[in-house]
């Protein structure tokens, strides 16, 4: 396949990658220490809203408008990047998380469900921000270090998978007021992971000419079967990911297990969705990335099937280890087969598209994952059975979508 995202960025030609290989480890380290806050989000949201809520099916709501937030500020994020550079969009991205850090933590103070929601809201900011990074980890990379590009960035989650549930723990009770400090320790985390992206060096893209293509329309990208392909995957990987693990916290305390055995499954959660990152690069670059994407696929039904298997504690962990491995292989495998498809110029708005529908259906899981835990049954067996078993049909989907493109003849995959 052609270079794409070669064709109109010079740095991107250089082959012996070394300005990527930088904009690699600042990333990585951004993914480490600032991605530390969505685990920690992640973790305590549901349990917050929980204990904020009047009715529990609304439990679940911080995380959805999170998802919401990060949803509606993709495609104005991805125009900031495409107008002034990526470190001006993660800087966005920062202030926003501390000052939805900010925010959630006067909700609990005051105890206000919605002054609560409101700062879920604004991190959902930073969490469109944080999006992008793999996508920054491409923009200077050749082709053929770009799916290692993207996976060593993608596997600076694993710190963060440490670094979170173990904060959260440190943290969740240090005040009166449970999760408090949790929420200070956001605040915190963006203040000081703001300045890592002083050292990024990726070009701002130039400013459109006459002379410069106008690129496809969003909609004839999204008919481009690659392309459209790639952005069902993507959903379906994020989305059901999300599903289960918003619910598992609940999940777990309501079968008996306490608050710091769900951030210990949280934590075995995160370190697979980061672990295979190390080798999810060269694994697509040898077998090809719709046999990665493929393989996610079916490792997140294992995960489904492990989960209806039973509610003891190793359950919750194999299941939650598989949705990781699951995720990481679905997510990285989409975004590498999307950073190759469209043209530099193209970037920010398909990639802005990518992440807006991405991040739509994640919401739509998020909504519906506190729906099903705690109202589509009279315990929490039930509702974390049909949690898992809502897996079925977009596994389906994504699978089908995907035996259609391996199927179609190469050469007109990206007409």
């Amino acid at each position: 396949m052609t270079d794409r995202l070669s064709l109109s960025d010079p740095a991107a030609d250089h082959t012996d990658d070394s300005v990527a290989k930088r904009n690699v480890v600042i990333l990585v380290l951004a993914q480490a220490f600032l991605g530390a806050q969505m685990p920690m989000i992640f973790t305590i949201g549901g349990l917050a809203g929980q204990s904020l809520a009047i009715n529990a099916c609304f439990a679940t709501l911080p995380i959805s408008l999170l998802v919401a937030g990060s949803m509606m500020a993709a495609t104005p994020i991805s125009a900031i990047m495409q107008r002034y550079g990526r470190r001006a969009g993660f800087l966005v991205g920062t202030f926003a998380g501390a000052l939805g850090g900010l925010v959630g933590a006067y909700g609990l103070y005051l105890g206000s469900f919605p002054l609560f929601l409101l700062g879920s809201f604004m991190t959902g900011i930073y969490m469109s921000a944080h999006g992008f990074y793999r996508f920054a980890a491409s923009d200077t990379a050749s082709e053929a270090y770009r799916p290692k590009a993207i996976s060593y960035v993608m596997a600076g989650g694993l710190l963060a998978a440490i670094i979170g549930p173990q904060l959260v723990k440190a943290t969740s009770q240090a005040f009166v007021i449970p999760f408090l400090g949790t929420y200070m320790a956001v605040i915190a985390i963006n203040v000081i992971g703001s300045f890592l992206f002083v050292f990024l060096k990726i070009p701002t893209p130039p400013a459109p000419s006459e002379t410069t293509p106008k690129g496809r329309s969003r909609m004839e990208m999204l008919r481009t079967p690659t392309i459209a392909v790639a952005v069902i995957c993507a959903m379906v990987s994020y989305a059901l990911m999300n599903l289960v693990m918003t619910s598992t916290p609940l999940a777990v305390v309501g079968c008996g297990f306490n608050e710091g055995n769900a951030a210990d499954v949280v934590t075995a959660h995160v370190l697979a969705m980061y672990v295979p990152s190390f080798f999810t690069g060269h694994l697509i670059a040898r077998f090809g990335v719709e046999r990665i994407v493929g393989a996610g696929l079916l490792v997140l039904a294992g995960a489904g099937a492990v989960a209806l298997h039973g509610v003891e504690l190793e359950n919750f962990f194999i299941a939650l280890i598989l949705l990781g491995i699951g995720w990481n292989f679905g997510f990285i495998g989409a975004t590498t087969m999307l950073a190759g498809a469209h043209e530099s110029y193209e970037r920010g708005r398909m990639q802005g598209l990518n992440d807006l529908l991405v991040f739509g259906g994640v919401t739509f899981a998020s909504l519906a994952s506190g729906g099903l835990m705690n109202c589509s049954g009279g315990s929490a067996v039930e509702g974390w059975t049909a949690v898992n078993m809502a897996m079925a049909p977009f596994l389906v989907l994504a699978g089908g979508a995907l035996l259609w493109l391996v199927l179609k003849p190469r050469a007109l995959r990206d007409a």
